[in-house]
């Protein structure tokens, strides 16, 4: 049975069998799949998940400062108070399992290091 690369990815749980933990700690990935043994260091997401996570940021955080100032126009001093915790918080909590969904589409499509078709001749 296939595991799906969204719901693996969204419970941080190994592409392969949707079980064993992927993190060893809180984003390192671990070197193996404790259920299934399958090698976790084939793929690598880079810093993909953290460009999507602080775009989401983006589109979320930066409205909802700007509604909350034309509601309830707050000094700059609130902003200050209320809108980097929220960032902070939003971003963490979104980085895990988007990290994880990342891996799991690369480890479900095989992508790995791009290959030229010079890559293959020797001079």
């Amino acid at each position: 049975m296939a595991v799906s690369p969204i719901s693996a990815g969204l419970r941080c749980r190994c592409p392969n069998c949707g079980e064993g933990r992927l993190y060893r700690g809180f984003l390192t990935f671990k070197q193996r799949c404790d259920a299934c043994e399958a090698d976790l260091t084939v793929a690598d997401t880079g810093d993909g998940a953290s460009f999507f996570v602080m775009f989401a940021a983006l589109i979320v955080i930066v409205p909802s400062a700007g509604f909350f100032q034309l509601a309830f126009d707050p000094p700059a001093w609130v902003h200050a108070l209320i809108w980097p915790p929220l960032t902070l918080a939003f971003c963490l909590f979104l980085l895990r399992p988007i990290k994880a969904t990342l891996f799991a589409l690369q480890w479900k499509h095989h992508a790995g290091q791009a290959k030229f078709a010079d890559d293959d001749k020797q001079d």
